[in-house]
């Protein structure tokens, strides 16, 4: 709340201010989040490859593995889906009052479609170099090595304890740096917020109302399909899901970052019961695979720009649209802004201006806080499903 008030007072009060301060106050969320991001490589590597290794059964890996791809898949596909059936019903996109003239392009996202390829797909999931990886914070390529390490490491006895052990007391040694990291989430979610609304004031609401609007029901209701699976699955034990989730979700909407809270968000499912072994399994892969906010805005906005330019999109090619985005959209995992490039990539596709992504890009940073907050949901509700299928199992 003081970050909003600071913000709308510099940008009201003293608007030639505002991108200086804007610039500045955002180094309090740059560091708060290059603090996180500091810690995720570790993390991932020690909490995997410890987790498979103790598990020992390479059958019980298997059998996670189809089981967390299984929801990934199914919960992809629904938020997909939703994305294309509310752009349909409600067409934001036919009554916009937003023209080109009235936004700045959006070149260097056009530009970065380069890297939109099946090369780069197959570069992003195989690692060449752990170092490279873990430099890049390439979380699948450090799941893929790490996943082959602990399997190795599991087949070679007695001889690799030591290794584990070390691996298992450097993942508690960062956890415990979890816990000083998140003495400067306040300030970090104060300075994010304070520079998007001294730069964006709240003018930009009235602007894209419809959109804005739709956006949000379709996040309302994605989380409402989300809630009733997790409660059909976990029964009344959501609630106390949710509960641990709080802070994890306000620090992912505050700052834009589901990748901020990844740390925190593995402490909170620790903390809620989930066995630590499928923890440090699933939700690396649910990084990658299961950003269901991210994936539901992807249909929503590629169509949504169609319409603005009123392209005729027929059922048929809005579905070939819904699989080729469902295939995609893990090429660009590791780019930044990477919906949005999916997006812009996709609009190429299917002959839609690119260009018309600089018709949403003001607004993205408020649809990415509702994004991100979503795709840690839908990786917490994956990982306590997986926990809870598997732990039946083993009963």
């Amino acid at each position: 709340m003081l970050g909003v008030a600071l913000g709308g007072l510099v940008h009201y009060q003293f608007p030639e201010s505002a991108t200086a301060f804007a610039k500045n106050i955002k180094l309090l969320g740059t560091i708060f989040i290059r603090m996180v991001q500091m810690i995720i490589a570790p993390l991932v590597f020690c909490t995997l490859v410890v987790g498979i290794a103790k598990m020992g059964d390479m059958k019980m890996v298997g059998r996670v593995g189809i089981k967390a791809m299984a929801w990934f898949l199914s919960a992809s596909l629904i938020s997909l889906l939703l994305g294309m059936v509310l752009v349909n019903w409600l067409e934001p996109g036919r009554n916009t009052k937003v023209s080109m003239e009235t936004v700045a392009p959006a070149d260097d996202l056009v530009n970065n479609t380069g890297s939109f390829s099946l090369e780069n797909f197959v570069t992003h999931i195989v690692p060449k170099s752990l170092f490279e990886a873990m430099a890049n914070n390439e979380i699948l390529q450090i799941v893929i090595f790490s996943i082959m390490f602990g399997i190795a490491l599991s087949s070679v006895g007695e001889i690799a304890n030591p290794v584990i052990r070390t691996l298992n007391t450097i993942s508690h040694v960062v956890l415990k740096m979890v816990s000083y990291i998140m003495w400067v989430a306040p300030l970090g979610v104060f300075g994010a917020v304070a520079g998007a609304v001294a730069i964006y004031g709240f003018d930009i609401w009235k602007l894209y109302y419809n959109y804005l609007i739709d956006f949000a029901l379709g996040i309302a209701l994605l989380w409402l399909l989300l809630l009733a699976v997790g409660y059909l699955i976990l029964g009344k034990r959501l609630f106390i899901l949710l509960k641990r989730l709080a802070s994890p979700l306000l620090i992912a909407f505050s700052t834009t970052s589901s990748e901020a809270v990844f740390p925190k968000l593995t402490e909170e499912l620790e903390r809620f019961g989930c066995d630590p072994k499928i923890v440090s399994f699933t939700l690396p892969l649910g990084y990658s695979f299961n950003l269901d906010g991210s994936m539901m805005y992807m249909t929503f906005a590629s169509l949504f720009i169609a319409q603005v330019y009123g392209i005729d999109m027929p059922i048929e090619k809005q579905l070939l649209m819904l699989l080729v985005l469902m295939l995609t959209s893990k090429g660009v995992a590791g780019v930044p802004r990477a919906s949005l490039i999916v997006v812009v990539a996709t609009c190429a596709m299917f002959d839609i201006p690119a260009e018309g992504i600089a018709l949403i890009l003001p607004i993205d940073h408020f649809c990415d806080m509702a994004r991100s907050m979503t795709n840690v949901l839908g990786n917490a509700l994956a990982t306590s499903a997986v926990d809870k299928w598997e732990t039946k199992k083993i009963n």
